[in-house]
């Protein structure tokens, strides 16, 4: 068995107002925390000892998952006093592995929903005898992340932080927020102050003379950490389009979860989820959405792309398209809201008080 660390300290402010209340990874998508579906993963993979390094709002963390033994997990909390990065966020929670010095120790980014084959990384790690391994994906726009160009067995070569001329773009091969340390190496990282696995660890590594390999793997990746990328990876999860044991139902066009109450004539499509509680009323349509507990839509209103946060209204024939509403807040009837938009918690909007369109 393989242990491993997941960091889940990060405030999440791209994604506000779904962080006021809530750690990022403790946003619901299909319906459980998104945490539950890494854990899950990394359960099936053959992970049973987890560390979760916490940060913002850790308070929220045991309470739901305690120690693990609901998936089969042995589960551990450590909480940064001051956010200390990834780098130091690792080598934060070290004294709480029990790997030896040259096993193999697995490290998850909280905010990425991925297809990745765990135990390849890990055989690669093992069979390349490296120090760090790494999970590298391909993308069509690299300009946004950090490129990781490999020679032909896979050997990283270098570190290239979102480089933005043609000449910078190296590779499409991007670092994907999943490693396997030697657990020894771990040890190497600074305590008690700030440190970017990205932009200190890994070079500084590799100017030592370290092995970094990368193994690229295409299956589904995506970072939740806009509200598109999230209310999308949510969806996707209901489709089956991006694989885990933990969603709470048959994967299809819609996830209504118990006590939920859903109008005969309301239409759900596109791995739409309606959360505990709520209720969506008749002649609603709701595409590819996120409606979280306790939330309402009132008879008519049209609904895409967008996600309802927990006890909020939306009122009659309103229109959302890619908007995110935060908790508690209530949108009047006959409004449109559109691309981008985002409503703070506990807001309200009038009826008819927000249009893109006449009111023709």
């Amino acid at each position: 068995m393989t242990e491993a660390i997941l960091l889940v300290g990060g405030k999440g402010t791209r994604l506000r107002p779904l962080t006021v209340h809530t750690p990022k990874p403790m946003v619901r998508a299909a319906g459980v925390p998104f945490l539950t579906h890494q854990l899950a993963r990394a359960r099936a993979a053959g992970v049973d000892h987890i560390v979760l390094a916490t940060s913002y709002l850790a308070e929220v963390f045991e309470p739901y998952f305690g120690d693990g033994s609901s998936l089969g997990l042995h589960i551990e909390y450590v909480t940064e006093e001051e956010p200390l990065g990834t780098g130091g966020a690792i080598r934060n929670v070290a004294s709480r592995l029990h790997s030896g010095p040259d096993e193999p120790v697995l490290i998850f980014n909280g905010d990425i929903l991925t297809g990745l084959d765990i135990r390849a990384l890990v055989r690669t790690h093992e069979t390349t005898g490296a120090d760090v391994s790494l999970h590298l994906t391909k993308v069509t726009d690299p300009r946004a992340y950090g490129l990781v160009p490999t020679d032909e067995t896979g050997k990283v070569l270098a570190f290239l932080e979102k480089p933005q001329t043609p000449e910078e773009i190296v590779t499409d091969q991007i670092n994907a927020g999943a490693y396997v340390f030697r657990r020894s190496v771990i040890d190497t990282i600074p305590a008690g102050r700030t440190v970017s696995v990205e932009r200190e660890t890994f070079p500084d590594l590799l100017s030592a003379g370290a092995h970094l390999q990368g193994m690229v793997d295409s299956t589904y990746w995506l970072d939740l950490g806009t509200p598109a990328a999230f209310v999308r990876g949510s969806a996707d999860l209901v489709l089956g389009r991006a694989p885990s044991p933990a969603v709470p139902g048959r994967c299809g066009d819609r996830l209504v979860l118990p006590t939920a109450r859903v109008a005969a004539d309301a239409k759900l499509t596109g791995g739409t989820v309606v959360g505990e509680g709520a209720f969506v009323a008749e002649g609603a349509r709701v595409f590819g959405s996120t409606i979280l507990p306790g939330a309402v839509i009132e008879p008519g209103a049209v609904i895409t792309d967008s996600l309802i946060g927990t006890r909020a209204r939306v009122g009659e024939r309103s229109v959302l398209t890619g908007t995110v509403i935060g908790d508690g807040a209530v949108i009047g009837a006959d409004n449109e809201l559109r691309d981008g938009m985002r409503v703070w918690c506990d807001a309200r909007i009038p009826a008819g008080a927000v249009r893109f369109s006449s009111d023709q």
